[in-house]
């Protein structure tokens, strides 16, 4: 009989028990969204399939971009582009129309070291966070956030965009 799998969220990953599950969560989630992507090749990673705007490479930027402004603009109120990671995005998230923009010619390599990066940062920074401090809301410019909301909300962004992903694998 094989190994048993265990299917829980180590609280061990912060300071806090209910810092830390939030963040396994995260984690949990980020491996679910790398192991859509097993079988990619390089050539599937700019590929725009009939029916889709975005490929597996602009949509992998997204996501990162996406998790370090939440993280900066709205958890700690420190603009992304003042940061150690803004030299990890160089063009903008969306064109003109609204369209993710194409980061055409980036290996897949590339683009999970800067979704690696950027979560050791989330993690660097989240995880020492009292849970008075994780579950403060803050008010910014349009509303008001707490760390909680971030995490909820970085969960279910990147689960909506692994189907995405999923997809444009199979059709690449």
């Amino acid at each position: 009989m094989g190994e048993r799998e265990r299917l829980d969220l180590d609280p061990g990953v912060a300071d806090v028990p209910e810092v830390g599950r939030w963040l396994a969560a995260l984690q949990d989630g980020r491996a679910d969204t790398l192991r859509e992507l097993e079988g990619v090749t390089p050539a599937m990673v700019d590929a725009r399939p009939v029916g889709s705007e975005n490929s597996i490479g602009a949509t992998l930027y997204h996501v990162a971009l996406i998790e370090a402004d939440w993280l900066f603009d709205d958890l700690l109120g420190q603009r992304l582009d003042t940061t150690e990671l803004a030299p990890l995005f160089p063009v903008d998230d969306r064109d003109e129309a609204g369209i993710l923009s194409p980061v055409a010619g980036v290996p897949l390599g590339e683009h999970l070291d800067r979704l690696a990066r950027v979560r050791e940062v989330v993690l660097r920074e989240v995880a020492p966070m009292s849970l008075e401090a994780f579950t403060r809301v803050h008010a910014r410019a349009r509303y008001d956030v707490s760390g909680v909301w971030v995490l909820h909300h970085l969960l279910q962004h990147e689960a909506e965009h692994r189907s995405e992903l999923g997809w444009l694998r199979r059709h690449a």
